[in-house]
């Protein structure tokens, strides 16, 4: 059996996007910074995102049923700082940036490199994290030519090899 240190250590070379996920409605307004999103099928357009079941908006963001997949640019950093700080209130978060709506209702972050707006369609729970099944109701690309990956615990800036970042 593998140790819990050695799954987490591999885990870090495993690099990904970094997204701010976010999510409005009768449960409030809440949002996390994830990089364990992946797509699943085409067929409908779905995505997966996976959440901590412990996370203190898990729950609402069930109660919601929608959410927005905020893809960040190279320059969010701090953004996704932002959203991962437990000392920061939802307000001091969202006050980072400029927001939008498309269908779902979720908050969609104007200076994103892409958004994918979703309807939850199924939550799976395994082991520590909620799986959400996310059918995308929209997408919208922002102008940013470059985006931000967290690898061996580090912030990196990826573009076009054609293009210096």
């Amino acid at each position: 059996m593998v140790d819990v240190s050695q799954f987490r250590n591999a885990m870090a070379l495993l690099g990904g996007a970094v997204s701010v996920i976010t999510t409005d409605g009768p449960a409030g307004r809440f949002g996390f910074t994830a990089s364990a999103v992946c797509s699943v099928t085409d067929a409908p357009p779905t995505l997966l995102v996976c959440m901590n079941r412990a996370s203190y908006s898990n729950e609402q963001f069930k109660a919601n049923g929608a959410l927005c997949v905020n893809v960040l640019a190279g320059t969010h950093q701090e953004l996704s700082g932002a959203f991962a700080n437990r000392n920061l209130s939802t307000e001091e978060r969202f006050a980072t940036t400029h927001w939008t709506v498309l269908e779902s209702g979720a908050p969609v972050m104007q200076e994103a490199l892409v958004n994918f707006d979703c309807r939850i369609a199924q939550v799976h729970e395994v082991g520590s994290h909620s799986i959400f099944y996310c059918e995308i109701q929209d997408i919208r690309q922002g102008g940013a030519d470059d985006g931000l990956v967290y690898f061996n615990r580090a912030y990196h800036r990826v573009c076009e090899a054609s293009k210096a970042c």
